[in-house]
């Protein structure tokens, strides 16, 4: 960094402890010079050029100049690494490891400690506190598709046409990451064409379930039970009444007779349910031929900002949701289920699935298995692309993010650590070479 671009003189204080006791410390002042075309370490020895310091101390610098020493608390720490890329080949990991649930397990039986009390969603209630949360995550969902199709009219999105990779910016990147088909012949190049919304937002659906403590949908049901998206299913199941997915709601918990076996109570003796007050309105998809891009440039800053504000919102509730309400995902590929307990259609078709005959490796699912949020490379300058060379110096963004920062949206602090926005992109590859 240049001591022009700084706007200030740097001071360097040097304490020169003399020989003699009586005598006070000295002081030397190194100022920097100022220069636009030389570097700050330049400067320094131009300024201190034919001076030459000798630091003798009859006493350690502990006791000369007391240390003190300052804790500094920061939540989003600087250059933070993306999550691993897993292959077709490995299987997604446990999001509490087995042997911390089987710890856990003998310290319960150890201590004797007394059981948890059941949730509403494990005996057939929806918990009524979580039911706004799930219409603004609805809501949410939509306006981040409808803000979408508008931007995409003014920001360019491309997309492979080999493989599920995309990138945000007028051309695609130049690095070799392709493993789509016939991937070795083209060397890892990408062919790069126009993206579409699915490229943006996973469509990952998920069979819709009339009642959620219901038998497990078999293998033989699987084409006779609609299928919609996962956060759509996710918010029904928490209190959202859509009328062309109807859903069993029950008023009073239901009575296990077994181990896997209930029979609902009676609800006849109950009064009937109070006039409910009105409820949030759902918002609906815009039409692909009604879509219009954004008039004027502050439309788009305020249009960009505002899907960033639904995306944050969509994916913080639904966050809530899947710690009452749980989600699972197969651990060999992206198929999702929301329910107790995973279908048994034998529809997976991930890496060995002969071994299993088709059937799904279900576990518990986090937030980033229902709402994908598929990093691609950020572009610092759009008028600069990007260089194969400089690849360790960019960092990475969800494309939802990137795509609002092109239409001019300020970035987010918690996405800052994986954009390396504190990585000083070197000018060429031989200033790139000299980096230690």
């Amino acid at each position: 960094m240049d001591c022009g671009c700084l706007h200030s003189q740097l001071t360097t204080t040097v304490l020169v402890h003399s020989k003699g006791r009586s005598q006070p410390p000295k002081f030397r002042i190194l100022r920097c010079n100022p220069q636009l075309n030389l570097s700050s370490l330049d400067s320094l020895k131009q300024t201190c050029s034919g001076v030459a310091l000798e630091l003798k101390l009859r006493k350690p610098l502990e006791k000369l100049c007391p240390v003190q020493t300052v804790g500094i608390r920061c939540d989003h720490p600087q250059n933070a690494d993306l999550p691993r890329y897993y292959s077709r080949k490995e299987k997604k990991p446990f999001p509490i490891p087995i042997v911390e649930l089987r710890r856990a397990a003998r310290d319960r039986m150890k201590n004797r400690l007394p059981k948890r009390r059941v949730p509403p969603p494990k005996i057939g209630l929806v918990i009524k506190s979580l039911v706004p949360a799930a219409y603004n995550v609805f809501n949410a969902r939509m306006t981040v598709i409808n803000n979408l199709k508008r931007l995409l009219k003014v920001v360019t999105v491309n997309g492979c046409k080999w493989c599920n990779e995309i990138h945000v910016g007028p051309v695609g990147h130049p690095f070799k990451s392709c493993r789509g088909s016939q991937a070795s012949q083209r060397k890892g190049h990408h062919e790069w064409g126009k993206a579409v919304l699915e490229d943006i937002i996973m469509p990952l659906e998920s069979y819709h379930l009339y009642d959620r403590l219901g038998k497990r949908i078999t293998h033989e049901e699987r084409f006779s039970i609609p299928r919609i998206p996962a956060v759509v299913e996710l918010c029904i199941q928490a209190g959202v009444d859509l009328p062309e997915y109807p859903t069993k709601r029950r008023r009073k918990p239901i009575i296990w007779t077994g181990k896997n076996e209930f029979v609902d109570a009676d609800e006849s003796e109950l009064p009937d349910p109070e006039p409910e007050s009105p409820k949030p309105p759902i918002l609906t998809e815009i039409p692909d031929p009604e879509v219009e891009p954004p008039s004027s440039t502050e439309e788009t800053i305020l249009l960009a900002e505002e899907t960033l504000i639904a995306w944050e919102k969509m994916r913080a509730g639904a966050n809530k949701l899947i710690k009452m309400y749980p989600v699972r995902v197969c651990g060999y590929c992206p198929e999702v289920h929301v329910g107790p307990s995973g279908h048994k259609a034998q529809n997976c078709g991930a890496h060995k699935h002969q071994q299993r005959n088709g059937q799904h490796g279900w576990q518990t699912a986090v937030l980033d298995d229902l709402i994908p949020p598929r990093y691609v490379w950020h572009v610092p300058d759009v008028a600069q692309p990007l260089q194969r060379e400089l690849r360790s110096f960019y960092g990475q963004a969800p494309a939802v993010v990137e795509i609002c920062v092109h239409a001019g949206a300020e970035v987010p602090e918690q996405y800052k650590p994986t954009m390396r926005f504190d990585v000083g992109i070197p000018n060429s590859i031989k200033e790139a070479e000299m980096v230690v």
